[in-house]
């Protein structure tokens, strides 16, 4: 069902010249792509990332996309190397954004917090978890702080321009149904959940009761063919990297079942426009249906009084799939 909230935004109505977005974590991916859209429809774009080199490649391949588009705006696609992680990286960034002076536009229309990396499995202080707490810093630092950074930047001068805008922050699945494995990276996407929620609220308040022109959304993508993995990798080995061997996919070598990011960004688009908050993304191994019970299920864990995570507890494997084939068998049946 598309939202009746007449006061929300839509996405479109800001894809256009002499507009501006603000994407991080923009040198590969749903980032990447997501930039090239926003340009495409003639927007300015400003793209950060910490990979220098990548950023640039990106950037050029951006404005090659876009250089022969017929606009009567002068068009700017910028790179800007920036460590979410440091909020006064990001304070610098805006002030240039915002700047009157500066070369680009002093508006942001579409701020995209979509910075992240992967964190590391296990769970602190158990065998087989992380002993140095260095990279769950990192983690939470890049997946949580990045966008609270970006949101103090941008936020306050968004609402002092008094132009319509959207805040997108890209959460992930594993925020909401929490696999094990991987607890770091599920904390930080879930923190994200709690954060982004609270930051529409207040958006949302702020339509309603002054008039306010904002609002914020959740990107929750499925499985996607992007560099997150391939990156995190890299680094941890470092000279003895070899991607043949440590990384079974990533955008220049998809795998099936994943979408690829442009995917992502038409679906965000699409449901953005039609007044939705939480983007939940199919991909070609799951659809929506599943998800939905996933998560449902996941809830269920708190009042049905089942153990945490019983998707992946022994005794209720069996019942959990019981589950979905009696819940997808009666919305069959039902139509």
């Amino acid at each position: 069902m598309a939202s009746t909230d007449t006061t929300l935004i839509s996405i479109s109505d800001l894809m256009k010249p002499g507009h501006t977005a603000v994407v991080t974590g923009a040198s590969s991916g749903i980032g990447k792509a997501a930039s090239l859209s926003f340009a495409q429809a003639g927007m300015n774009v400003w793209m950060l990332d910490l990979d220098g080199p990548e950023l640039l490649a990106a950037q050029k391949f951006v404005k090659q996309q876009v250089a022969d588009k017929d606009t009567t705006t002068e068009q700017l696609i910028l790179a800007e190397k920036v460590n979410v992680a440091d909020p006064q990286a990001l304070q610098l960034v805006a002030d240039q954004v915002f700047s009157a002076a500066g070369e680009a536009p002093s508006h942001c229309h579409i701020l995209m917090n979509n910075a992240g990396i992967t964190g590391q499995g296990g769970v602190p202080g158990c065998p087989g978890g992380p002993s140095d707490m260095a990279p769950v810093h990192a983690t939470m630092n890049v997946n949580l702080y990045g966008p609270v950074h970006g949101v103090q930047a941008f936020l306050p001068r968004m609402q002092a321009s008094q132009q319509p805008g959207i805040i997108i922050n890209t959460g992930s699945k594993q925020g909401i149904t929490m696999p094990p494995g991987n607890l770091t990276y599920n904390m930080s996407k879930a923190a994200l959940k709690c954060f982004t929620e609270g930051l529409e609220h207040e958006l949302m308040k702020d339509r309603v009761q002054k008039g306010g022109k904002l609002r914020a959304a959740l990107l929750v993508p499925g499985w996607v063919n992007t560099s997150i993995l391939l990156k995190t990798v890299r680094a941890q080995k470092g000279d003895d990297f070899d991607e043949t061997k440590h990384v079974f996919f990533s955008e220049a070598k998809p795998a099936a079942g994943a979408w690829m990011p442009s995917q992502v960004v038409d679906f965000m688009i699409a449901e953005l426009d039609a007044g939705r908050f939480y983007i939940i993304c199919p991909d070609h191994d799951v659809d929506r249906e599943t998800d939905n019970l996933r998560m449902t299920w996941t809830m269920q864990d708190i009042t049905q009084n089942r153990p945490p995570l019983s998707r992946w507890h022994e005794d209720y494997k069996e019942p959990f799939q019981a589950y979905l084939e009696a819940e997808k068998e009666k919305k069959s049946s039902d139509n």
